[in-house]
């Protein structure tokens, strides 16, 4: 991850939000000059992506991140927290709060959140990975990977390892089949047979289960 004046840290993570599939917070870990912590830094700071040189450039300066609030990447993320970020940062939160003036997003007010608790629909890509999925008639595999849309930041794809289960292979599956994700026991429940699943075109050849 890259600033506008220098290198930031690496990417170790993504949050995504489990209603809309839609990544909110890349997990940065700072070099040791930034004080070596996590921070979150939202997509709309970064106005373009370098996929291919492996480098994410952030419109913010390696100052504004040594100053950033703190966020205990490892614990729920509180809208309070998320409201921080976004009165901090010249970006519009994702919820729909604030307003925009010369750059910067209005100040949220303290009435405007009202939710003290970890966001519900808030998720880490790293903890989602390896959870069970299981089809309408029986378990089929578990999440291997993640795959987005770079220009969207949406979630459009799990890959699914059916290995264990089936003797497979590695699986594209739609998040639009995906019924819910049952977070108390780290499943993944689809909305199509463990046939569908298991007969769907592997990861790497071209056509999904879409």
């Amino acid at each position: 991850m890259g600033a506008t004046d220098g290198e930031i840290g690496k990417v170790v993570d993504f949050y995504f939000d489990d209603d809309t599939w839609t990544i909110r917070y890349l997990i940065v870990k700072t070099e040791t000059g930034l004080a070596g912590r996590k921070v979150l830094i939202s997509p709309n700071a970064l106005p373009k992506q370098s996929w291919a040189s492996g480098m994410f450039r952030a419109n913010l300066t390696r100052e504004q991140v040594r100053n950033s609030p703190d966020i205990d990447s490892d614990e729920p993320v509180s809208r309070q927290q998320e409201a921080q970020l976004a009165n901090y940062y010249p970006w519009q939160p994702y919820w729909g709060a604030g307003y925009y003036t010369g750059g910067v997003w209005g100040i949220i007010e303290p009435e405007e959140v009202k939710d003290s608790k970890g966001d519900l629909h808030l998720r880490s890509c790293r903890e989602v990975t390896g959870y069970h999925v299981h089809a309408s008639d029986g378990a089929i595999g578990h999440v291997n990977d993640f795959i987005m849309d770079d220009e969207t930041w949406q979630i459009v794809y799990l890959v699914v390892d059916t290995h264990n289960w089936v003797g497979g292979k590695k699986v594209l599956v739609g998040v639009r089949h995906i019924k819910e994700v049952q977070w108390e026991n780290s499943k993944v429940v689809a909305d199509v047979t463990g046939d569908v699943i298991k007969n769907g075109v592997a990861e790497d050849k071209s056509g999904m289960l879409q």
